[in-house]
Formats: C-alpha cells, structure tokens, sequence
C-alpha cells in the first residue's frame, strides 16, 4: 500500500505546472457539477446525464479522427445532445426511450471513430478515462469561459427554475416557461458534462455530477444547504482524486467514483440514523 500511495513522489508532482492546471480545472468542475448537481437530483436527469457524457465522447472521438481540439469536440457534442434529447422527448414519459435510443446510436458512433483512429491509444483511453495531462492553456480558457457563461445563465434562470423543478405543475399553472427552462438547464448541464470528461472520462463524469449531490440532499432538504454541501463534495471528489491519482499513475476516474461514493455512503448513514432516532 505504502509503494502504492507514494506520498514524496505525491509531494513531488504537485510541483510541475500541468498538475497545477489540472488541479484547477477539477476545482472548476467540482463548482460546476455542485451547483447543477441539486437541480439534476430534484429534475431526475441522472439517465440524461449519463446519456449526454457519452455522446460527448461521440464528439470526443469525432475531434480526434479529425485532429481538432477534444475538448471543442466533446462541448459539441454534449450540446448537440442535449437538444436532440430536448426536441425528441417533449413528454415525461418519452424521456428515458428516447435517451436511450439517442445513447446507443451515438456511442456506437463513437466506437467507429475511437476504431477508425490510427493515433496513440492513450488519447482513446484518456476520453474514456480522463487524463490530467490534457489540462494545456487552450483547455483551461476554455473551461473557464464555459463555466462563466454557464454560471452566468443559471444565475438568469434559477429562481423559475427551482419553482420548475420543485413543483413543475404548479409552475406551469402560473406561467413559468417550464419547457424552455428544461431545454435551457439540458444544455447547461450539457455544457458542465463535456468539461469533465477531459479530466473525468466520459464514462465516469456521472459520478461527479450526481453523486456528490444525492449524497447533499441524503442529509438536508433545503435547496441552499444542498447546494453548499454539494460543492464540497464535489470539489473533494474532483481535486482528491487527482492527488490521490498521482503517485500511483492510475486514471483519475477510478479515485474520483471512490471518494464520491465514499462521501455518499456516509451521508446515507447519517440519512439513515437520523429517520432510526426520529421513529
């Protein structure tokens, strides 16, 4: 274990300027994802989440085969995503068939293109995986430009969105634009999705933008308090599993998911202790 967690080589890493920028951009993503997080849970877009970090690696793998920026390609990719799942599924009922259907003809795309690419394989696996040298200034402008617009948006939108996502049918009785807000809020979590699977993987991304939340909303029902732990979490998950992720070389995914459900895990048993005392 201790040959595995080599904490002076852990030490040592952290000096060079490409784990500085990853550090940063999973400090930004940890924001991202626990801001949106709260809203995902309450919204039940966990599925859509999951559908939309795989068509961003569809993106992915498409900016690859053509020698484009990933990072350009994934954002694409997840927006394109978002509002083919907006358009396809106006009723609630259609919502998961259609991210299926969408799913699975996108990722089989995707897998075409990860084939048809003659590159390193190691580009492939860090879209599945992530990778913290991927984290140059082009990547790290773009992160932060996204992330400000996104925070800009929502900051516009939060309030009818909250009411939306709270109680959609009261909300819609008394005007709100539910559906706009919906599309709207997709391509916003679109965005966030296709930001981290450069550091995260597509695979993994899930595990930051849900888990982190539902584990806030296991231990408080108030929507700011929710906000301010999922933050927390996220931002641990993010940047702990970069350190933790160093020495031992291992994808960032792997550690990211570990501290994530780790944290999750907890809050289930506090959840759970806390309805024990109260029956």
């Amino acid at each position: 274990m201790d040959k595995f967690f080599d904490f002076g080589l852990t030490a040592e890493l952290l000096r060079y300027d490409f784990v500085v920028a990853a550090l940063f951009a999973a400090l930004v993503l940890g924001l991202l994802a626990g801001v949106l997080g709260p809203l995902i849970v309450s919204r039940n877009m966990a599925f859509s989440v999951h559908g939309t970090s795989e068509l961003a690696l569809t993106g992915g793998a498409a900016a690859l085969l053509l020698g484009w920026d990933t990072g350009g390609g994934a954002l694409a990719g997840a927006i394109v995503a978002a509002l083919v799942l907006g358009l396809l599924s106006r009723r609630s009922s259609d919502y998961d068939s259609v991210i299926g259907v969408v799913l699975a003809f996108g990722l089989g795309l995707g897998v075409l293109m990860l084939w048809l690419y003659k590159g390193r394989s190691s580009n492939k696996f860090g879209l599945l995986t992530g990778q913290i040298v991927g984290q140059d200034f082009a990547s790290l402008t773009l992160l932060i430009g996204c992330a400000v617009g996104v925070f800009a948006v929502l900051a516009v939108i939060y309030r009818p969105l909250l009411f939306a996502s709270v109680d959609p049918a009261v909300a819609q009785a008394r005007g709100v634009p539910t559906t706009m807000l919906a599309l709207v809020f997709a391509v916003l979590v679109g965005v966030a999705t296709a930001l981290g699977v450069r550091t995260v993987g597509s695979l993994l991304v899930l595990a930051l933008m849900v888990t982190p939340a539902a584990a806030a909303c296991r231990v408080t029902a108030s929507p700011l308090r929710a906000t301010l732990l999922s933050v927390l979490f996220a931002v641990v998950s993010a940047v702990g599993g970069i350190v933790l992720s160093l020495a031992p070389g291992a994808p960032v995914s792997a550690f990211v998911t570990a501290i994530s459900f780790l944290i999750y895990l907890v809050c289930w048993g506090i959840s759970r202790s806390r309805r024990q005392l109260a029956q």
